[in-house]
């Protein structure tokens, strides 16, 4: 019925479909079959509802007082939106230093770029580490360092993301090589619907990822709608998707990788639904178990002089952030060392 996340204020995810009420202090939970749960909400950071849930105006008000986002997800596992609650840490200040480097072309490219370099640098540190490891992945590993050596003399957005597209076909390329099992077969980028179940996995694993880092751009002075490399327009959100860049090659691709090769989930986790396949509830949880002990995971951090989680990395990448657009410190994206 529903599963915990592992840091301090916990992610709470909802699978089965049913009820979210408040009972005096706690957030409460009952399912279509009778079963029934109370969470403390003290406890509780955000909710991803995968489920079909009803939820009331007077749980929101006890959401939004609590400060507790609700990321909700479609019948398909495709991220759908988010109720965020009012943005106590938000300054007038932060959101005009945030316009002006979007608005100021020079400004902004840099900032695209190095979300660009942190992404490539990052698929760059995971494929070799499958190589050590004796994967066939020398060719695309050469291709990737080869095109990311272009992303410092772009003019352009566009160019940019062309230059990225380039680069993750190529290091999709070697995920094949990477996992080794023939029923993941990658077979090219396919979403709405994915084709398959390699592009199953990547689009529910993103759409957790986006979700995640909006919630860290929660706690910070950032307004997540202004954001760099995806243009702020009509869209809510758009920097969780920027800074998400960074973190996909090792924190999702690796969580994809190790549910494969430990064959944590199967063929028999996904069902076909219009047109394309869906993860079964069974895949869905297999997901986000592993995903969550990869956030709680933790590194030694370089500059801080000790561990901190993957979790906690999403939120010091928003402080630099932040850093960077007061003028105190140049934003440089953060890059695994394993």
């Amino acid at each position: 019925m529903l599963t915990e996340g592992a840091n301090v204020r916990k992610t709470l995810y909802i699978f089965s479909n049913g009820q979210l009420r408040r009972k005096d202090n706690t957030i409460y939970f009952e399912s279509e079959e009778g079963e029934h749960k109370y969470i403390p909400v003290e406890d509780t950071a955000e909710l991803m509802v995968l489920g079909e849930v009803d939820i009331n105006k007077r749980f929101l008000e006890f959401c939004a007082q609590k400060e507790i986002l609700i990321h909700y997800f479609n019948y398909y596992g495709y991220y759908s939106g988010t109720f965020y609650p009012g943005e106590h840490y938000n300054s007038g200040y932060m959101i005009l230093r945030q316009a002006e480097h979007y608005l100021k072309a020079e400004a902004r490219l840099y900032l695209a770029k190095q979300f660009i370099q942190g992404a490539a640098r990052n698929i760059r540190q995971v494929l070799k580490y499958y190589l050590n490891r004796e994967k066939d992945v020398a060719v695309r590993l050469a291709e990737v360092e080869q095109l990311s050596g272009r992303i410092g003399g772009t003019a352009d957005i566009s160019q940019l993301m062309a230059i990225e597209g380039n680069i993750r076909d190529q290091y999709y390329r070697a995920f094949d090589a990477i996992h080794g099992n023939p029923g993941f077969a990658f077979e090219g980028r396919s979403k709405r619907p994915p084709e398959n179940e390699m592009n199953t996995l990547i689009s529910f694993g993103n759409g957790i990822i986006y979700s995640a880092v909006l919630s860290e751009i929660y706690h910070t002075h950032l307004d997540p709608r202004i954001g760099y490399l995806h243009t702020t327009n009509f869209r809510r959100f758009t920097l969780n998707l920027d800074v998400a860049e960074i973190f996909k090659p090792i924190i999702i691709d690796r969580t994809i990788f190790t549910l494969i090769g430990k064959k944590m989930v199967s063929k028999k986790d996904f069902k076909k639904e219009a047109g394309g396949l869906l993860l079964k509830e069974s895949g869905r949880r297999a997901f986000v178990e592993e995903l969550e002990n990869r956030l709680k995971a933790t590194i030694n951090h370089r500059d801080i002089g000790s561990p901190v989680s993957y979790r906690r990395l999403m939120r010091l990448e928003l402080y630099k952030l932040e850093k960077h657009l007061m003028g105190e410190t140049l934003y440089e994206p953060f890059v695994t060392q394993w």
